[in-house]
């Protein structure tokens, strides 16, 4: 039987709605974003799928969805294990400004640098690849091995840290990864080989990335 990993990103939070810089602040999810963490679990409950532990991070929004989504499965009372190596990317100082007041001080080349260059941070914080060395050693210490002897594991954690997880798992370049949007509450399902080679990859729900 292939191992299972599936992962979601949080469902929209207040400040995705408000089109400010999160990183590592740490609002509620909208009603929109509840929503999208029910439909979650219902795409993942149609599918049949349960799991023996899901991994989320230190974040309320994170959290939060992976709340409603096991609520879903009938899984309430799985063990969870929440850790800050799988936060959002820190933006630094652009933390709690709005993207749109962001370009108009720094300019609108040099946010899209902080934004989507893979190694250059914005100021005070951290860039995909600082966020990339925070979140793979712990997934590949604490998360993979159980992937890798049979446990179903979910992971509910961030636009970033799920990227940088990708990056790994398929084997991205630099450039695949920038290019990747990962959208709100829209389970990506891995089935594994013993390995870690990918044997399938299911998009259970299709939504524009934001």
């Amino acid at each position: 039987m292939p191992n299972l990993l599936v992962l979601v990103r949080h469902g929209q939070s207040e400040w995705n709605e408000k089109n400010l810089f999160t990183g590592w602040r740490d609002p509620e999810l909208t009603a929109k974003g509840r929503e999208e963490a029910i439909e979650a679990g219902r795409a993942m409950k149609a599918k049949g799928l349960h799991f023996d532990v899901a991994f989320t991070s230190k974040l309320t929004r994170a959290q939060e969805t992976n709340r409603l989504v096991l609520a879903e499965l009938g899984q309430s009372d799985l063990p969870v294990i929440e850790d800050q190596a799988l936060n959002e990317r820190d933006y630094g100082d652009l933390s709690g400004l709005n993207k749109d007041d962001a370009r108009e001080k720094w300019g609108e080349e040099q946010v899209h640098i902080w934004r989507r260059s893979y190694d250059t941070p914005p100021p005070g914080g951290e860039s995909l690849k600082d966020t990339a060395e925070r979140v793979l050693p712990y997934v590949n210490a604490e998360i993979m091995p159980r992937v890798l002897k049979g446990e179903r594991v979910l992971i509910a954690a961030h636009g970033n840290s799920l990227r940088a997880l990708v990056m790994q798992l398929e084997g991205l370049s630099r450039d695949e990864v920038l290019a990747l949007n990962i959208a709100t509450g829209a389970p990506i399902v891995y089935e594994l080989d013993d390995k870690g080679g990918i044997l399938s990859k299911t998009m259970l729900i299709e939504r524009e990335a934001h």
